[in-house]
């Protein structure tokens, strides 16, 4: 309720209205996607003029809103009307003058009264302010807009008037284009000034709704009078505690202050103290420098002898080396030449060897020739048998190598196997590291002791002490007694060492291998084999009973790995034992197997077993998690160390325990083997001590004594050096005797024996000596302070060397040194070395620098800084007096400035930030000079923020921006920080931006930003560091209020399928149902305009490569409405991924199939290599080389598929598709689709405009999507989930089979969803059941009866995941094109001959079809059709019949070919139709069907045909024969063969019909055409023409007819075309038509006459022809 209040009450004070500045900048943490081309926009143009009815409706308004609503109005009117504006300016101001006069002064008068008794009733309390200004606002905006109003409309009156005046005078002018100009603006006034009216009367009742309300705020204001007195008397009582506490915090500070005093006098007595400290610290500093100073200079001086003697030793190997090498070169050179000479006497054999065989060949020849004999053959005999002899040679060459190969390959298995065996029986005896041969001296000592403590009769003594040889044959009786087992293997192995033997070649095996010789060098190797297939045979069982023993265990297709028994604890140790005592312990072994397992005890290590005792009862069959206990029992016979282990068998096999007996020893040690006592002044004594600890079990006396080589302390001269010198020196020299403590003493001597002067032992004193503890007793555990004493007497450096001696044996003696420097300066400085260690910039840092004097008197002292860092260090006082043999305090200031790295220099490191400042005390009155160093670290504070500022763009309250800095620590030293006082708006990750910044360590920081209202936003983050150190950084923002909403901004898929699709429901909710900013939050963009209320669209922006699918993507919402929104994941394989697996599976193959390639070559190498002699082995291997070589160098050539090469058809494609689909093991991806909006709807504007959009109101909508791999997969067609049956013709059906698969491992039942009914798809066989890891298979069909695609989806639904089969086809109609149309007109032909026409058909459907040509005449019902009504009944015209005159020799008249087949989809095939009558006739014709798919008829080609007996005819006319053979008057054969030699009679008859056309045109004859042609033939070769001629054509002529052509001449195979006209005579009876008759002749090989009858009659150009 109160944030609410606080809603209201902000909302009411917020200020004018300013224009916002828009940030073009996107947010940081999310990419704003602009509109695409589908997006919504809109034009500015088409936006609609601001409504005015809106902001007068308004119940509360900003002051002077209505008069910019005015001003704007006014604008748009003067715009359109410029001649009236002009006209009515001196009304306006008069009407302007007259309102401010008088009409409104009762309202404000009212208001003014009212004002006055406000002011008068405690206008000055804050309460009441805030009420009565929010009132008052509202009621003075109120008033200025009714007067505004009434302004208005006193001013439209007054157009109204002009306007009617105006309209008269143009009437009477009778100007119409102006008078209709005039009462549009009438009109438009008229309506303005009604709108004006009703805008006054509701800002009326809003003045007095605002009044009202007004003196409802006084009265509340009045009942909280007394609570506000009441609650200024608490703020005076809260103002006075608050001083009381003020005073009391006061009295505390001023005693933590005196508290303060005392804890620093307190901190500079410690300071005091610590002064001396380093004081001493600056002596022994300045002794070592000058020590180490000497040692390294002798160290250099023997490195630098010591590495001229090596590069003299290494010239004179590289010299030796040298002249090997030229010896070799000349040997090679040498061993050439030999050889090229042999070369040269080798082919000189081989060319008279190869001379002397033809001698013999010819000699050969002629010995056969005399015999008589076959010469061709007795040589190829002879040269077959030779080659035979070679090869036999060659084979037994060959057997003999591969017996020796073999024969060595069995003695290298022996040889394996035996070391095999010996690591096996070895493994008990490994870890006491060779005790067999220890076991023997363990044994021998063992009974010399019992010898010795036990009591024995001379004779028993006199027995056992025999001979030393004999005393060893029964020491190794009794050590072997129980280890047979060991000796013979030990001897098994001698044995089998001595069995190899040298190979018959020596070429064969290394020379340098050592192998004993075998005695009998014509050993047989059938023996060797036979040998060494026994022990096989005997190895063999040897396993066989062990893995009877001992078996794996495995339970639930597990097997245990590590120890099946685990003991506690893991070994055994009798640690410090006394020989004489009985120790014992106990572990337990626990059964870590699986199952039900033994354990039975085998033994111990055979050198164990006089001193130890195992008590174990087996525990039988042991359960995981069982133990047992195992008790051992230890008695020390001998004061010895022993080791070794206690062995078990179980089921699985053995293991063991370690144990372990370990005797009383000393071990003594140092804690320093070098006591460096630093710098010191002469006189002074300084003691320090060493520690020496016994951590053995057994005590010893010791002894500490000088070296025997350190008669007197070693010394030499000391020199002065600056601090960075002895420094140096000082680390060398500690570096060096921490490496070598024991050599320091001799190569010291040998330095300052040849280097320094040493004064006699009686001369100098010594200096570094021992204390009063020299030799004493140290027991087991415990440990010995020795005491050095160093009282310098010279000044210089002194060592000197000491060795602990002791009295047990076998501790070795300990060595150790002490070194010195004494000096004689009367100032010292005790802590030469002043660390401030790390300090900051800005920063003042002190510390106390302690001088002593050992002088007698005072000495005045001067202190100095280098000039470089004179402005950051001091020391105070800058000069002082040091009394006799006392210390001086002086005070060091460090105050590091920013300036310090360029100040320094040199004595400033940048890049480790180390500062050394030298410091110089000069003493009065002396030459030397007193230096110390100043160390520090400097470092600064900084925190680095970056970037320094974020601009978060614009933000929707429905989500959260994320931008990341970087905070980095500048400081080597850590920081604390910490983000105080944040925004509530704002989150700062990981840790609520609180953490600890390591030196030089960067952080990223998440800083979240969520807007809460559309605001600008801008403000600082402070980041505090430990050092009370502030970091800002500057933040800006806009908060926008979209005009949608999502009713789920989050949307979590549950586990999808690959290939399955899951679906998630949402709600985009426009609750944008007014624009009143007081009552409610509005959409707007920060702080600007208001968006407006109405259809508000929306369009979601799916990625391109994104598995979600958004439904309806784009859409319009209603105020107060919500759409329905539905989203779909469909998980896949990505294309890449794919290609990838593709090319690896490509790149496995090849190199399956290059390594299959090298095997075959290897063997067919091999083989050769098999053919070739011993003796050329070294041209073998040769060959081999040059062959890898080859191979390796095709291999390498041969190049590798790329990923993109492979094609999604591709077998490559989809194996690796199918792999991946089965070894998918999930994914979980995230993606975050944007909903852009816009104002308006999108179904108005389709087709005009789009919208247009911002990208500050875009929602983002974040999917989880996680997919896992398929219960069921298709394994048919290579895992495709898509059941294509292509192109099928319409009516037909086709059936298909679908492998599906269970991968998973549980048993699936499956149900199918529902085909369409009436669709062309059938699920003809399902399946219910799928056991794990079974197939089977679905069987669909397809029938369309549509030319169109067909597409349906079967799911294949399991328990919980589904798989969706595609189901693709499509209904194909068949179409061809053939290039003939309905008749295919053969011609004329001889009788007996043929000829042959082509023509094609087209397939121009998308399918192969098939085909089959059909002819009537060899149709089955032709029969039937022959039983109907003869065709000759009828006239010509009325003639239907087809299938016409035919062969008489029963074959078809007309054959085409082929006559069935395919024609590919686009393609297309010819056809041969040949014509062979055999008889004449001008009749014979067919029908010719194309037949696809065996049922529809596709084409018909009527065929025609006809046939003479000479090669001439004649066309034209009506024929007047009988076109049915059987009713013509034939000749038999013979007759007419006897009537060819006479003249031939005119049979034949053809009429000719000329009609001429009455009124048309009487000039204009009738015509018709005769064709007479000659046939192209090979029959009739010596007439090479045809004649013809008319006769009796005076009578045509006489009544009208004329023709073209009387006579002439045709030559094979041409048509002449012979024009007859006829134009009526003029006396010509019309009523009667025109008959005459003339005679045509032919002459070809016989002669022939045809009679033309010619009619022609005369019609009128109406009637129609008959």
């Amino acid at each position: 309720m109160c944030r609410y209040l606080k809603d209201v009450l902000g909302d009411t004070l917020i200020p004018e209205k300013t224009e916002n500045s828009n940030v073009e900048h996107p947010p940081p943490s999310r990419t704003q996607p602009l509109p695409g081309p589908n997006s919504l926009r809109r034009r500015s143009s088409q936006l609609p003029p601001p409504a005015r009815s809106p902001p007068r409706h308004a119940p509360l308004r900003e002051p002077g809103c209505c008069k910019r609503t005015m001003n704007i109005e006014d604008r748009k009117f003067s715009d359109s009307n410029e001649e009236e504006q002009e006209t009515l300016l001196p009304f306006l101001e008069e009407e302007e003058k007259e309102d401010q006069a008088g009409q409104c002064s009762d309202m404000k008068e009212c208001w003014r009264e009212h004002q006055l008794d406000e002011e008068l009733v405690d206008g000055g309390k804050m309460g009441n302010k805030v009420t009565s200004e929010g009132a008052g606002d509202k009621s003075e905006s109120s008033i200025d807009e009714l007067t505004t109003c009434q302004l208005r409309i006193k001013m439209l009156e007054k157009q109204l008037d002009y306007v009617d005046i105006e309209i008269q005078k143009e009437k009477e002018a009778d100007n119409v284009a102006a008078m209709f100009r005039l009462q549009a603006a009438h009109r438009r006034l008229c309506t303005e000034l009604e709108d004006e009216k009703d805008f006054e009367l509701k800002i009326a009742l809003t003045l007095k709704e605002n009044m009202l309300e007004m003196w409802r705020i006084e009265t509340e204001q009045g009942k909280y009078e007394v609570l506000h007195k009441q609650l200024q008397k608490d703020e005076e009582e809260l103002e006075s505690q608050y001083q009381e506490k003020a005073e009391a915090r006061i009295r505390k500070e001023k005693i933590a202050a005196l508290q303060a005093e005392e804890n620093q006098l307190s901190r500079k007595k410690k300071e005091e103290e610590v002064q001396k400290e380093h004081e001493e610290r600056h002596k022994k500093m300045l002794e070592e420098a000058k020590k180490n100073h000497e040692k390294a200079v002798c160290f250099l001086r023997k490195s630098m002898a010591r590495i001229h003697e090596e590069n003299a030793k290494e010239e004179v190997k590289t010299q030796e080396h040298m002249e090997r090498r030229i010896q070799a070169v000349l040997s090679l050179k040498n061993s050439i030449t030999s050889n090229r000479e042999k070369l040269k006497a080798l082919q000189a054999w081989n060319k008279a060897m190869a001379f002397e065989a033809k001698k013999e060949e010819l000699k050969m020849r002629e010995a056969i020739l005399a015999e008589g004999g076959n010469v061709a053959k007795e040589i190829f005999l002879h040269k077959r048998l030779l080659q035979h002899e070679r090869e036999k040679q060659a084979f037994r060459e060959q057997q003999k190598s591969r017996k020796i190969e073999i024969v060595s390959r069995i003695l290298q298995e022996k040889a394996s196997i035996c070391k095999q065996k010996n690591r096996q029986s070895c493994t008990k005896a490994s870890k006491s590291g060779g005790k067999r041969k220890d076991s023997l001296l363990w044994r021998r000592k063992t009974w010399h002791y019992i010898e010795k403590t036990c009591e024995h009769p001379a004779g028993a003594i006199s027995q056992l002490r025999c001979s030393p040889a004999e005393e060893q044959a029964d020491g190794e009786k009794t050590a072997f007694v129980g280890d047979d087992v060991l000796c013979e293997s030990v001897e098994d192995e001698k044995e089998k060492d001595k069995i190899l033997a040298e190979p018959e070649f020596p070429g064969l095996w290394s020379q340098e291998c050592d192998w004993h010789k075998v005695s009998n060098k014509d050993m047989d190797t059938k023996q060797l084999a036979l040998s060494v297939m026994k022990k096989e045979i005997s190895e063999k069982k040897m396993e066989e009973f062990q893995t009877t023993v001992s078996h794996k265990q495995i339970v639930s297709g597990h097997e245990p790995k590590g120890r099946t028994f685990y003991s506690k604890p893991s070994y055994i140790h009798f640690k410090d034992f006394d020989v004489g005592k009985i120790y014992k312990k106990k572990i337990v072994l626990t059964n870590a197997s699986y199952s039900v397992n033994f354990c039975r005890l085998v033994g111990i290590s055979e050198w164990l077993k006089d001193f130890i005792s195992i008590q174990f009862e087996p525990p039988g069959k042991m359960s995981p998690g069982m133990s047992c206990e195992v008790g051992v029992t230890f008695k020390p016979a001998i004061d010895e160390n022993l080791e070794g282990e206690v062995m078990f068998m179980a089921q699985t096999g053995s293991f063991s325990v370690p144990l372990k007996c370990t005797a009383k020893t000393c071990i003594l040690a140092l804690d320093k083997v070098l006591i460096d006592f630093g710098t010191h002044v002469v006189g002074e004594t300084i003691s320090r001590t060493i520690n020496l600890t016994n951590t053995g079990a057994l005590g010893t006396r010791f002894k500490v004594q000088a070296s025997a080589g350190d008669s007197s302390t070693c010394r030499a001269t000391a020199k002065s050096s600056p601090g960075n010198t002895v420094l140096k020196a000082q680390f060398e020299l500690s570096e060096q005797l921490t490496q070598g403590a024991l050599n320091f003493r001799s190569d010291l001597d040998t330095d300052n024996a040849c280097n320094l002067m040493e004064p006699s032992p009686e001369e100098t004193p010594r200096e570094i000596m021992l204390g009063k503890v020299t030799e004493g007793e140290i027991g087991p555990f415990s440990s010995v302070k020795l005491q050095i004493i160093f009282i310098p007497a010279i000044p210089g450096a002194v060592q000197a060397e000491f060795v602990i001696v002791f009295d047990n044996s076998d501790c070795k003696p300990l060595c150790f040194s002490a070194i010195g420097v004494s000096i004689d300066v009367p100032v010292w400085v005790p802590n030469p070395n002043i660390d401030l260690k790390i300090c900051m910039y800005d920063q003042l840092y002190q510390d106390c620098v302690v001088i002593q004097s050992r002088a007698k008197a005072p000495l005045r002292l001067k202190f100095e800084v280098c000039k470089e860092l004179s402005k950051h260090m001091e020391l105070l006082p800058k000069t002082g007096y040091i009394q006799a043999q006392s210390s001086f305090t002086v005070q060091l200031k460090f105050l590091p400035r920013h300036s310090l790295p360029q100040d320094a220099g040199s004595y400033f490191n940048e890049e480790t930030s180390v500062l050394e400042v030298p410091v110089t005390i000069l003493i009065a009155d002396k030459t030397k000079q007193v230096n110390f160093t100043v160390h520090a670290i400097v470092t600064t504070y900084e925190l680095e923020i970056n970037p320094a500022e974020i601009d978060f763009g614009y933000c929707t309250i429905y989500e959260a921006v994320q931008t990341n800095v970087t905070l980095t620590n500048k400081s080597i030293l850590p920081q604390e920080f910490g983000f105080v006082g944040l925004p509530e708006f704002v989150e700062i990750q990981p840790n609520d931006g609180f953490g600890v910044l390591l030196p030089l360590e960067s952080l990223t920081l998440d800083i979240i930003f969520k807007a809460n209202k559309a605001k600008e936003y801008s403000f600082e983050l402070t980041c505090k560091s430990e050092s009370n150190r502030r970091f800002k950084l500057s933040c800006r923002a806009v908060g926008v209020h979209p005009p949608l909403e999502l009713s789920h901004s989050l949307v979590q898929f549950a586990a999808t399928a690959l290939n399955d699709v899951s679906t998630a429901t949402l709600y985009v909710m426009n609750s944008h149902v007014s624009v009143n900013h007081f009552t409610h939050a509005v959409p707007r963009i920060g702080n600007g305009e208001v968006a407006p209320v109405g259809p508000t669209s929306f369009e979601f922006h799916v990625p391109e490569d994104c598995p979600v699918t958004v439904t309806p993507s784009v859409g319009t919402v209603l105020p107060g409405k919500k759409s329905l929104i539905q989203v779909s994941f469909r998980p896949t394989l990505s294309d890449q991924l794919i290609r990838e697996e593709a090319a690896r599976r490509l790149c496995r193959a090849a190199a399956t199939g290059a390594e299959i390639q090298k095997k075959k070559k290897d063997e067919k190498r091999d083989g050769k290599k098999s053919n070739i002699p011993i003796t050329r082995q070294q041209s073998s291997g040769q060959f081999v080389k040059d062959g890898s070589s080859k191979y390796l160098s095709s291999s390498s050539s041969s190049e590798q598929p790329e990923s993109k090469e492979i094609k999604p058809d591709s077998e490559a494609y989809m194996a690796a598709r199918a792999f991946l689909m089965r070894n998918f093991r999930g994914r979980f991806e995230k993606y975050i689709i944007p909903c852009f909006i816009a104002s308006g709807d999108i179904d108005e504007k389709r087709g005009s405009e789009n919208l247009t959009c911002s990208p500050y109101n875009t929602l983002y909508l974040e999917l989880h999507c996680p997919a896992v791999a398929p219960s069921v997969v298709v394994t048919s067609d290579h895992g495709k989930n898509t059941v294509s049956f292509g192109d099928v013709a319409v009516g037909h059906t086709i059936i298909k089979q679908v492998t599906i698969q269970n991968i998973s491992p549980e048993k699936l039942e499956l149900g199918f969803s529902v085909l369409n009914p009436s669709g062309p798809f059938l699920l003809v066989r399902a399946v219910r059941i799928l056991e794990p890891g079974e197939n089977k298979a679905l069987i669909i069909s397809f029938s369309p009866n549509e030319n169109k695609w067909f597409f349906e989806a079967l799911d294949i639904r399991t328990a919980q995941k589904n798989l969706t089969l595609s189901i693709t086809g499509r209904g194909v109609m068949p179409s061809i094109v053939c290039s003939v149309e309905e008749v295919l007109d053969m011609g004329y032909v001889l009788a007996r001959e043929k000829t042959t026409f082509t023509f094609k058909i087209q397939n121009t459907s998308t399918l192969t079809l098939q085909y089959s040509i059909q002819l009537d005449s060899l149709s089955p019902t032709r029969s039937k059709d022959q039983q109907r009504l003869p065709s000759f009944l009828t006239s010509s015209l009325q003639r239907t019949e087809i299938v016409g005159t035919q062969n008489y020799s029963g074959l078809s008249v007309f054959s085409i070919f082929p006559t069935q087949g395919e024609i590919v989809a686009g393609k297309s095939q010819d056809f041969v139709v040949t014509f062979s009558p055999d008889h004449e006739s001008l009749y014979y014709s067919d029908r010719l069907k194309v037949v696809l798919f065996g049922k529809k008829i596709a084409h018909v080609i009527q065929l025609k045909g006809a046939a003479r007996e000479h090669p001439m005819f004649v066309e034209g006319g009506i024929p007047l024969d009988v076109p049915i053979e059987s009713l013509a008057v034939t000749l038999p054969v013979s007759s007419q063969e006897a009537l060819k030699e006479e003249p031939q009679e005119p049979v034949k008859s053809i009429l000719l019909v000329l009609e001429h056309i009455e009124g048309e045109n009487s000039l204009l004859p009738a015509k018709t055409e005769l064709r007479v042609g000659a046939i192209q033939t090979a029959q009739f070769a010596s007439k090479k023409n045809v004649e013809f001629s008319f006769d009796n054509l005076s009578l045509l002529q006489k009544k009208g007819f004329t023709v073209e052509f009387v006579k002439g001449t045709i030559d094979r195979g041409q048509v002449k075309c012979i024009s007859v006209s006829w134009v009526p005579p003029a006396d010509l009876d019309t009523t009667d038509p025109v008959i005459e008759t003339a005679l045509l002749t032919l002459k070809g090989d016989v002669k022939e006459s045809y009679r033309i009858l010619c009619m022609a009659k005369v019609v009128s150009a109406c009637a129609p022809s008959n």
